[in-house]
């Protein structure tokens, strides 16, 4: 990729000797603009980048501020091209132990085998081929040797097994983070296990539970997010090397099941051309769902952040600033940015399900989505999990205001105990949620004090004493589970 650092104007050599400016994509500018330059007679081989541009081998679909090292590494030009020269190499191996190519031929593509991206691009710019482009340069580098290379297989071989491969090894970064994710959520769960604060339902106080046991629903959920990654996984790491319609016409399926073996993946029961793009679709979908577990999270982090509520907010740091022009603000921008990125991936996997129709024994209409989508989906989950993992780390938690907010109500909230202890006490249930519901009314309506209302509350007084009605106000009542639910996590 040809990466712009700060302008978007290209200058080329034309064919004739005269320079000429050519305008493209703001920041980053992939070898399918080069590609396009070349085949429009803009560009020869040589071409000349203004001052502010550097050439890179790394290419990052989703902008650089959210790509993470080790998953960055993964979608680089130089890994895919490298899986691709693994799969060919291992391929050549087996067609060797099937006696089809010579011993020495297989152990000198195995010596020699080596690309150059920038040949590859100068290749592809002739053939329109990428995967022709890179057997062509691999082959030449080899010698007479090279002639082996790629025997009887299809691009998509090649192609669909390394990205297997490749999305394997993006699956092994993803239950990392997820295993860190969980790590911290039990660490922080059992510090608050025991620390009250308001339930809400419909944005409105319900009953009393605790800042612990939210974070253990998190960590539930966490858990089997790390499930159906490890399924989504093994769903995708799956190689094949049967041909051009699936039918091992010009390969043996001993090739498939040498290849996929040294890689670590499993071979593909049957395939046409391609995988069964029911596969991507799955783990981008796994994907979307593991993101949206991080919006939920930091939907309710940015609720509890409101300046009325306060009961947790992220971390903000000495010199952090919130508005350029209110130096007051303490903004929840982290949990923003995570909620803007699921809806990325979310869209992501909605066009994963578009690539699972393919014609007959397959079309190309799926790779161009597939460029995008894969790189994108993988690397912006990867930060959304890292990130969050620091925003839960390093979480600000108020138990005082949850505890103010909890009483905010002046006890509308253990409605639940008297109505139970009414009826436990002969009372008919409609006609006891009716007698509550009267007073909680008067609560809300009016302000009136609902726990002196109940006391005055003529049938209530008839089943209560003033005693039992005030014993009911009791948030333990509420909490007396909270171990049980805890030894579940082993917390």
């Amino acid at each position: 990729m040809l990466a712009g650092t700060t302008g978007i104007t290209r200058v080329f050599p034309t064919q004739n000797g005269k320079r000429t400016k050519l305008r493209l994509r703001p920041f980053f500018v992939s070898r399918f603009d080069y590609l396009h330059a070349y085949s429009c007679g803009i560009i020869k081989k040589n071409y000349i980048l203004l001052p502010t541009i550097r050439r890179t081998k790394e290419r990052f679909i989703v902008i650089e501020r959210y790509t993470e090292e080790e998953m960055g590494r993964i979608w680089t030009e130089q890994n895919e091209w490298n899986t691709l020269k693994e799969v060919e190499i291992l391929a050549s191996e087996a067609q060797a132990e099937l006696g089809n190519i010579p011993a020495e031929a297989a152990a000198e593509i195995r010596a020699k085998a080596a690309f150059s991206v920038d040949r590859i691009h100068e290749i592809e710019a002739e053939t329109h081929h990428d995967i022709a482009a890179f057997v062509s340069n691999v082959a030449e580098n080899i010698g007479d040797a090279g002639k082996y290379v790629h025997l009887g297989l299809t691009s998509t071989d090649v192609k669909d097994t390394a990205l297997g491969v490749m999305l394997k090894q993006a699956s092994d970064v993803l239950l990392r983070d997820l295993e860190a994710l969980r790590q911290v959520l039990r660490r922080r769960a059992t510090e608050f296990k025991y620390t009250p604060c308001i339930g809400r339902t419909h944005g409105i106080h319900a009953e009393a539970t605790t800042f612990g046991l939210k974070l253990c629903n998190w960590l539930a959920e966490v858990e089997r997010d790390i499930d159906r990654m490890q399924h989504a996984k093994e769903t995708i790491a799956v190689g094949k090397i049967s041909g051009a319609v699936g039918t091992y016409a010009d390969v043996d399926p001993f090739v498939e099941d040498y290849v996929c073996r040294h890689l670590g993946i499993a071979p593909a029961l049957i395939s046409s051309q391609t995988l069964q793009r029911d596969r991507h679709a799955e783990f981008l979908t796994a994907l979307a769902v593991i993101a949206s577990s991080i919006d939920k999270f930091a939907t309710e982090i940015r609720h509890l952040q409101r300046t009325e509520v306060r009961e947790a907010e992220e971390y903000f740091s000495p010199k952090q600033k919130g508005s350029s022009i209110m130096p007051h603000k303490r903004n929840p921008i982290t949990c923003e940015r995570m909620c803007g990125l699921a809806r990325v991936i979310r869209g992501n996997a909605q066009a994963a399900l578009e690539d699972v129709a393919l014609w007959h024994e397959r079309d190309i209409s799926h790779s161009s989505v597939e460029r995008v989508i894969l790189p994108d989906s993988t690397i912006a989950l990867d930060y959304m999990l890292k990130t969050f993992t620091r925003v839960i780390d390093k979480l600000l938690v108020y138990p005082e205001k949850m505890l103010a907010d909890l009483n905010l109500t002046g006890g509308l909230i253990y409605s639940p105990i008297l109505l139970n202890t009414l009826v436990a006490k002969g009372a008919v249930r409609e006609q006891a949620y009716r007698w509550v519901q009267r007073n909680a009314m008067k609560r809300w309506l009016e302000g009136e004090d609902f726990l002196e209302n109940l006391k005055r509350d003529e049938d209530i007084a008839k089943i209560m004493t003033p005693a039992e009605i005030e014993a009911c106000f009791d948030v333990h009542k509420m909490l007396r589970h909270v171990d049980t639910i805890f030894a579940r996590f082993g917390l």
